[in-house]
């Protein structure tokens, strides 16, 4: 709560204090970074050169703001950069910790939207601020290694030496001059290379730096459309993101915690959707389902398409049905053309006659060129 102001008016807290409230209204890291020219913005520019960032064209728009952090929110001059741990003891699972519970935009914006009414408070004014949780052109790890909170790993993501890396970041942008915390100078991977080996897509180049191309948790959520067929395989039977590098590093398997948050625990979703329900999931379904969590960046249709190449690959012959019913029944052709893949993976006498029943009556040419390569590709494997 906001209190007397304990300097004349316009006085900001002192930043232990502003920390403080930070813990106080559920974060569970806290620090402070001056705005200016962000120290990763050379080497992110390479990144999109290169064609890494795939079909995140946001990126790419908004690129020259990421440039220098005072651009993003005119008059800013310091940010409180926090971090809240989502958990990594829970159980691994197809759908990635991180979107189990309610969406974190919406959890955290809330509460950086009342960290900046008590810095208001207590500074007796108006004070001009915006919080920033993974929707605005900031570099987040920049500004988190700005303000203490750890380094970059090797597989990109900010890790903390005393809770490893499952955080999600958050910014709150505002006009006063706040003293800064010391960056976190130390990087503390050493030798290790977990990650890098462990990525079943070989995401993680050496240097670490994420191809986002090839990296499962931006197939299943980010990529529209078809997925590459030489990634399908590799994504075994995850339907949404993917925990793999994290699962490894040895900093989580010391330091991550259990999830405690009862924002992003509460009525969470379960670790291992059934794909086959998944794959027959309307919009509504879906809705009722997965509406107030992270999961709706997929849409319907993303976690129809993954579903779909999760009972591809786990090549059980009674999933055939079910795929059958998806081409028969599913307005979209992208989730069809995957279940055309999958029934070829599948490739029992049963599933290929689905696939050649269903390809008579089939219009949309994709889908079409996917069921024959499917019966192509099934056929050369029984030679």
């Amino acid at each position: 709560m906001g209190g007397t102001p304990v300097g004349p008016p316009g006085t900001p807290p002192p930043v232990e204090r502003i920390k403080a409230q930070a813990y106080a209204l559920g974060f569970d890291l806290a620090g402070i970074a001056r705005l200016g020219p962000a120290g990763t913005f050379p080497a992110f520019e390479r990144w999109l050169s290169k064609g890494r960032s795939g079909e995140m064209a946001w990126l790419r728009r908004d690129a020259a703001l990421r440039k220098d952090t005072r651009l993003p929110h005119r008059g800013a001059r310091s940010a409180v950069v926090v971090a809240l741990d989502y958990g990594g003891r829970q159980p691994a699972g197809t759908l990635a910790r991180y979107a189990r519970g309610r969406d974190y935009h919406a959890v955290m914006k809330e509460r950086l939207h009342a960290l900046l009414r008590w810095i208001g408070d207590e500074t007796g004014t108006r004070v001009s601020g915006r919080p920033y949780v993974d929707t605005g052109p900031i570099l987040e790890r920049d500004l988190a290694r700005l303000a203490g909170l750890g380094w970059f790993g090797k597989n990109t993501m900010l890790i903390n030496p005393k809770r490893g890396s499952f955080l999600f970041l958050g910014a709150l942008f505002v006009d006063l001059e706040l003293d800064a915390d010391p960056p976190f100078a130390e990087e503390h991977c050493g030798t290790c290379t977990r990650c890098i080996e462990a990525c079943p897509t070989s995401a993680i180049g050496d240097e670490g730096v994420l191809d986002a191309t090839r990296c499962i948790s931006y197939l299943t959520i980010e990529k529209r459309g078809e997925i590459p067929m030489e990634w399908r395989r590799s994504i075994g039977a995850l339907v949404y993101g993917c925990d793999i590098c994290q699962d490894v590093c040895p900093w989580n398997v010391r330091f991550a915690s259990e999830a405690r948050d009862p924002d992003l625990t509460t009525g969470s979703l379960e670790d291992s959707p059934d794909p086959v329900a998944l794959l027959r999931m309307d919009a509504n379904g879906f809705q009722r389902r997965f509406g107030g969590t992270a999961v709706t960046r997929a849409g319907r249709q993303g976690l129809s398409r993954n579903a779909a190449i999760a009972l591809g690959n786990r090549g059980a012959p009674g999933d055939a049905e079910a795929l059958g019913e998806c081409l028969a029944e599913e307005p979209d052709p992208v989730v069809r053309a995957h279940a055309a893949w999958a029934l070829g993976t599948i490739g029992t006498p049963d599933a290929l006659e689905t696939l050649r029943m269903r390809a008579a009556g089939e219009r949309d040419e994709g889908v079409l060129r996917e069921m024959e390569i499917a019966l192509t590709e099934a056929s050369a494997r029984t030679r």
